[in-house]
Order: structure tokens, then sequence, then C-alpha cells
């Protein structure tokens, strides 16, 4: 059996899910524009950079899931998922992904956009598999806060072990595996599988591939 691992933002998405549910929440004036927008693209830029404290985005990300009931906020991304996700799954990033499923590779989303807004991408991607950051619930609704590790750098090491180890497998359990991503934040991941990947890198993801011959791929 072989592990097919593949980053969502900027990688299978051409774009970013969480800086789009932001915009689409405030677009709904459900965010105040004036104090959000550029705070939200001040995350996002960080993100690009390398500098993000994944703590204190969060904190940005998830406090507004608890400000309202959650069959308000599945309306919503019901909505988002038709407006803003569905246009930016290109048809390169489905080619990709059914290849390796049609190989019987386990496919995996393996993101640090919490689970609330990429569950239904992934399934909308034809992946049942996602290890994601974990919004905290409590009776069904968001706290605001994080539940365990952030997915996020060395994190999406330690979350996907974790999540093998649910499943009784190991890294030995795989012959090969791949792992697909844009960002230098992935770097510690991909240094681990045995087929990295840079799908339309960021420049300095796209100096280290190009360093180590890594392939080099666009889907957009």
């Amino acid at each position: 059996m072989n592990l097919a691992l593949f980053d969502l933002d900027n990688t299978v998405l051409n774009g970013d899910s969480d800086f789009q549910w932001a915009q689409f929440l405030i677009e709904q004036r459900v965010l105040d524009r004036e104090v959000y927008e550029a705070r939200n693209v001040e995350f996002y830029e960080q993100y690009k950079a390398g500098t993000l404290d994944i703590h204190e985005f969060l904190d940005f990300q998830l406090k507004p899931l608890s400000r309202h009931p959650r069959a308000q906020l599945d309306a919503w991304h019901r909505e988002f998922m038709e407006k803003r996700i569905l246009p930016l799954i290109t048809p390169s990033a489905k080619e990709l992904i059914n290849r390796h499923r049609l190989g019987r590779d386990l496919c995996v989303i393996i993101t640090a956009t919490n689970s609330f807004v990429t569950a239904p991408i992934a399934r909308a991607l034809g992946i049942s598999h996602l290890i994601a950051t974990e919004p905290e619930q409590k009776n069904g609704e968001f706290t605001g806060r994080v539940s365990g590790l952030p997915c996020f750098r060395e994190g999406k090491i330690a979350r996907l072990e974790s999540w093998l180890d649910e499943h009784n497998l190991t890294w030995l359990s795989f012959l090969e595996s791949w792992f697909y991503s844009d960002s230098l934040n992935d770097l510690p991941l991909l240094k681990k599988v045995t087929h990295p990947v840079a799908v339309d890198p960021d420049p300095t993801l796209k100096a280290y591939a190009e360093k180590n011959k890594w392939p080099i791929i666009s889907l957009r």
C-alpha cells in the first residue's frame, strides 16, 4: 500500500479556504470589514512568509464560530462552498487525486485549516480521510478555542503519526509515500515522505525543491 498526502490550500485548491472563509463572512456582514479584513490579509501574508503565530491566528479564526449557532454556520458554509470553493477546484487537481485513488493509494487531506471549513471540501474532492486543526466543541457548538495540537508545520507530522497509529498503521506500512504542497511551512512533512512534490510553490519551497531535485508541478 502507498500513501498520498495532499495539502489543501493553494495546492489542490487554487486559493486559500481559510482566507476565503473570513472574506465570505465579511461579505455576509457577519464580520465587520473594517476590523477583520486588514487582519485577515495580515495573517495570510505572515503565513506565506513563514512567520505566522498559529495560536494567535487560530484565536482570530475560531472566535467567530463561537458566536453563531451551528445550524447557521452550516447554512453559511453551504453557500460558501458554492460561491467560493467549488470554483477553486481545478481539473488538474481532480485528475491528480483520481490517479492516486485508481492506484488504490491511501489518500489523505492534511491541512492547517480547521475541520469545520475543510471537511466539506475534502468530501467534494472525493477524499474521505482528513487531518486538520480541530476546533473545540461543547454540545455540538464551537467554543472558539482549538482542540489538541494544531495541524501546522511539525504539528502535521505529529497529527499524521497519531492518525496512523489510530488506524494501526505506521510509516513502515507503506512502500512509498507522496506529499503535495505549495508552502515552505510544510517542509518538515515534505522531508518525511519518499516522494515530496512542490505544487505551484512559494519562492522558498521552490528554491529548496530545485536544490534537492524534487518534482515541481502546477495544478492551476
